[in-house]
C-alpha cells in the first residue's frame, strides 16, 4: 500500500474523530465515562494486531520477532511520554484560554521537525523547512478569531507559566512521535509484533488511569469494569473504532513513512474538520479559515513536490556533438 493512501485515510478518520465525539454527546455532556474510550481503543488495536501477527506466523518464513528484554523494555516509553503529555495538557488549560491553547498546539509541527532532524538524523532541505513553517502558520491562521470577538482580548495575555507549559506540551507530543518512529524502524521486526508490544503497554497504562480515577472518586460509581460500557451507543462505538483505526494507520506510517507525513495528515484533518463543521453544525466559515487552507495547501505542495517543479532550474543543453561540452541555458527569455 502506498503511503499517500494511508495518509489520506488517516486524514479522513482524524477529521471525523471530533465530529463523532460531538455527536456522541447527549444534552451537551457525555453519558459514558470518556476515560474508557482510549482503553477500549487500545484493546481494539491489540486484538487486530494480534490477529494479523497470528496470520503472519503461519506463513513461511514466519514473522520476525525480537523477544529480548533489552528490546521489549523500550516499548512502555511512548505510553509514559503520552501520560505525562496528557497531564501537562490539563495543567496548561488552567493558565490559558482554549483559543490560545489551540494556537500554541501548532508548535508541535515545528518541534516535530526539529526532533526529527536531531534524533533521527533525517536531513530536510531548506524548502522543506519553509514548508513546515508555512504549515504551522497556516493552521494557526485558521484558528485565529476575529478581533471583534470577545475572546480576542484574552489572546496571549495569560501568565508565563501557561506558555512554558504549552511549549513543553508541544515538545512532549513531538518526542513521543519521534521516539515511536525510532522504535518502529530500529529493526526489521514485524509491524504487528511491534504493535502488540506498544498496545499491550498502552492498555496497561490506560487501565491504570481508570483505577486511579476510581481511587480519586472514592469508588462512588463503583469499580471501572462495572461501568465500562455504561451509556454506550452506536455513535460511541464508532468513536472507539475510529480512534483505534487511526492508531493502526499511524503505526503503519511510522514504520513505512515518517513523522512529517503524519503531521501533515493530522493538520489537514483539522482543517477538514472545520470545513465539515460548517455543514454539520453552526460553525461559520471565516476569512482566516480560507487563508489557512490556502497556506496549508501551498505548504503541502512545497514539501512533497519534486524541487524541479518548485524552482526554475537552468536547463542543460548539449552543444555541437564534436565538442562534447554542455552549456547551461536559462529557461527565461528576454522580452
Amino acid at each position: 500500500m502506498q503511503w499517500y493512501v494511508v495518509a489520506s485515510l488517516l486524514t479522513l478518520l482524524t477529521s471525523s474523530q471530533g465530529i463523532l465525539t460531538t455527536l456522541s454527546q447527549s444534552n451537551g455532556g457525555y453519558k459514558y465515562d470518556y476515560a474508557t474510550i482510549p482503553f477500549l481503543a487500545e484493546i481494539f488495536k491489540l486484538l487486530v494486531s494480534s490477529i494479523f501477527l497470528w496470520r503472519e506466523c503461519k506463513k513461511s518464513p514466519p514473522a520476525r520477532m525480537t523477544t529480548e528484554w533489552k528490546s521489549v523494555r523500550l516499548y512502555p516509553i511512548p505510553s509514559i511520554i503520552y501520560l505525562i503529555h496528557n497531564n501537562v495538557q490539563f495543567a496548561t488549560l488552567t493558565y490559558v484560554d482554549t483559543s490560545t491553547y489551540q494556537i500554541m498546539g501548532n508548535l508541535k509541527i515545528v518541534t516535530t521537525g526539529i526532533l526529527f532532524r536531531l534524533f533521527l538524523k533525517r536531513k530536510l532541505s531548506n524548502l522543506q523547512w519553509m514548508a513546515i513553517g508555512l504549515l504551522a502558520i497556516g493552521t494557526t491562521t485558521s484558528q485565529v478569531k476575529g478581533c471583534g470577538e470577545a475572546s480576542c482580548d484574552s489572546l496571549f495575555s495569560s501568565p508565563i507559566q501557561g506558555y512554558m507549559l504549552g511549549v513543553l506540551s508541544a515538545c512532549l507530543s513531538a518526542l513521543a512521535g519521534v521516539y515511536t518512529e525510532f522504535l518502529m524502524k530500529k529493526n526489521n521486526d514485524s509491524l504487528y509484533w511491534q504493535n502488540v508490544q506498544l498496545y499491550t503497554f498502552g492498555a496497561i497504562f490506560n487501565m491504570a488511569r481508570l483505577i486511579l480515577d476510581d481511587f480519586r472518586g472514592g469508588f462512588e460509581r463503583g469499580p471501572w469494569w462495572e461501568r465500562l460500557f455504561n451509556g454506550y451507543t452506536i455513535t460511541t462505538w464508532l468513536v472507539v473504532l475510529n480512534l483505534g483505526s487511526t492508531g493502526l494507520l499511524v503505526s503503519w506510517l511510522m514504520k513505512y513513512a515518517d513523522n512529517i507525513v503524519k503531521v501533515y495528515s493530522t493538520s489537514m484533518a483539522m482543517l477538514l474538520t472545520m470545513v465539515l463543521s460548517v455543514f454539520l453544525f453552526t460553525f461559520k466559515p471565516t476569512l482566516q479559515l480560507l487563508l489557512g487552507i490556502i497556506i496549508c495547501i501551498m505548504s503541502l505542495h512545497m514539501y512533497f513536490a519534486p524541487p524541479s517543479t518548485l524552482v526554475d532550474l537552468p536547463l542543460a543543453v548539449k552543444a555541437a556533438p564534436q565538442s562534447g561540452i554542455e552549456v547551461s541555458v536559462n529557461r527565461r527569455t528576454d522580452s
